[in-house]
């Protein structure tokens, strides 16, 4: 049975106030927590204005295929478990108590009584139940766009407070996978009551009620007074779309947002010498990466992909994006803050070689290069720019950059229409949430492996990892593995190892930056953002 871990609560929080005497010392302004409430007088109330580099598309659990989606969904709904601060260990939130069965087939999980869901129009803030969660998670389970809650074949209703959630194989990541913003727990009645329409009337039993979507513009949040947790000490909070960087930047100096999302390139710079701004980071779970089609056109000949792979100078492109820091070379498809990365495959990483690439290129039939498309979102633009000069250069391959819009982008890709694109990944320190999403056979058709990438003995190293034990060091045996036989196919180019990065007005307390990148303002793990006077 799981119980928090009252001595390392302790331990984490002495190291956490430790750091913020030493950051005071040291007079460095990036930091990974905002203000101390010693800096100002925290207040209870006030509009929390945070912008969000990417447009969200739905805030349908079973739909949502973006981080910035999750970011909103987050503040109106709640997970059974979620992790502490550090990502290191999980922790109760609707689930109060859980245990496992011996064979790894069945997780009992007791609830949190006295949930209140908000009020929508098909049910009155009632209270959830057993009934709740099992309508949720079977439903992500049959038909969630990304696999969240793969293998899960049932979900029995034992009381009011207790379920069971058998699995059709053992999988030592489900823990993992419940935390996920795709399986918070949502009222039947509202889902059926608004059917594809729920997405903009979402309920939960989160903090913040939606009150008003304005389409590629912003989300607007109240306060939910019935809350479960600690009461949010914000009374509104604004989500604003702005992908332009500078604009984000603007719109921070400016005060009109009070927290800025995914700061990039100079305006990190810019942040750091304003006086009433800290720039917050976090070395972060975040990795960028070029698809390369696998099935279709010439990518799918892995000695094509084996030449573009040579022919890209990822060093160049990573400091050309990162001239003011913010992201270094990943090599592996694994973050390093995954416990599963190991620094010795990186020597399976081809290297920069372009004479050796013509000569691959040519042995595959393609001695003049040819013509091709590349699929980015806006953010990804500057990686795509010097990727294409890289490819005219050395291996005299045009490729023409398609920007598109969040949800035209993901639909595209999932699809496996996109003979290249650029995508970013951001998850949790188990591998499962990079390797399984992004290479197993079964992810095909999702978005994380719209490359069609599939290789039978990758499956079953990926399947007895989450199958045959809990041991973290054993399940990273085997995740190495896999590892080596993917970087041997070559299916992809690893581009960056991202940090987690926020510019955050002096006035908010409490905000810190997740490496997970989500965003969180009220929080089981104690956080509770306020605004000074």
């Amino acid at each position: 049975m799981k119980k928090l871990n009252v001595r390392k609560s302790l331990l984490l929080l002495l190291l956490t106030l430790l750091i913020g005497v030493l950051a005071a010392c040291g007079g460095n302004n990036e930091k990974s927590t905002s203000t101390d409430e010693k800096d100002g007088e925290a207040t209870s109330g006030g509009t929390l204005n945070v912008g969000l580099s990417a447009n969200a598309k739905t805030f349908d659990p079973i739909k949502y295929t973006g981080v910035y989606e999750s970011q909103v969904m987050r503040q109106m709904g709640d997970t059974l478990v979620v992790y502490n601060k550090d990502l290191s260990d999980i922790i109760p939130s609707l689930a109060t108590e859980w245990n496992v069965s011996e064979d790894m087939l069945v997780y009992t999980f007791k609830l949190r009584e006295g949930v209140k869901f908000q009020k929508g129009q098909y049910q009155d803030g009632r209270e959830m139940t057993a009934e709740d969660v099992k309508y949720s998670l079977e439903r992500s389970a049959k038909e969630s766009a990304m696999n969240r809650l793969s293998g899960v074949t049932e979900v029995k209703v034992l009381s009011d407070y207790e379920v069971e959630v058998h699995l059709a194989t053992p999988n030592a990541a489900l823990l993992a996978m419940l935390t996920d913003a795709g399986n918070i727990i949502i009222p039947k009645e509202e889902i059926e009551g608004w059917g594809d329409n729920f997405s903009e009337h979402f309920i939960g039993t989160g903090p913040f009620q939606l009150t008003e979507w304005k389409k590629d513009q912003e989300v607007k949040l109240v306060r939910h007074e019935n809350y479960w947790g600690d009461k949010p000490n914000i009374d509104n909070l604004t989500m604003k779309f702005i992908s332009d960087q500078n604009m984000m930047t603007n719109a921070l100096r400016s005060g009109d947002i009070d927290i800025a999302m995914d700061v990039k390139g100079q305006n990190r710079e810019i942040i750091n010498q304003d006086s009433n701004l800290e720039l917050l980071t976090n070395p972060g779970l975040s990795i960028v990466y070029l698809d390369l089609n696998n099935k279709v056109g010439p990518t799918a000949d892995k000695r094509v992909r084996e030449a573009i792979y040579m022919a890209t100078n990822v060093e160049e492109i990573i400091s050309g994006v990162n001239q003011w820091g913010g992201g270094d070379v990943s090599y592996l498809p694994l973050p390093p803050g995954s416990w599963g990365y190991d620094k010795s495959l990186v020597d399976l990483v081809p290297k920069y070689n372009p004479e050796e690439a013509k000569k691959l290129l040519a042995d595959a039939g393609y001695p003049d290069g040819f013509k091709t498309d590349i699929f980015v979102s806006e953010a990804r633009v500057p990686y795509a720019t010097i990727f294409q000069s890289q490819l005219k250069k050395n291996l005299n391959i045009d490729v023409e950059i398609k920007v598109l819009e969040w949800g035209t982008y993901s639909d595209t890709v999932a699809k496996g229409n996109a003979p290249m694109n650029i995508g970013g990944w951001t998850w949790y320190p188990d591998p499962y949430f990079f390797l399984y999403q992004l290479f197993h056979t079964n992810q095909i058709g999702a978005l994380g492996n719209g490359k069609g990438y599939s290789n039978p003995e990758v499956d079953k190293l990926l399947e007895r990892a989450v199958s045959e034990t809990v041991v973290q060091e054993e399940r990273a045996k085997l995740y190495q593995e896999a590892l080596k036989l993917i970087l041997a196919d070559m299916p992809r180019i690893e581009l960056e190892a991202t940090q987690t990065v926020a510019g955050v007005n002096k006035k908010v307390q409490g905000f810190e930056v997740s490496a997970d990148n989500s965003v969180q303002i009220v929080h089981p793990n104690g956080t509770n953002v306020s605004i000074t006077k």
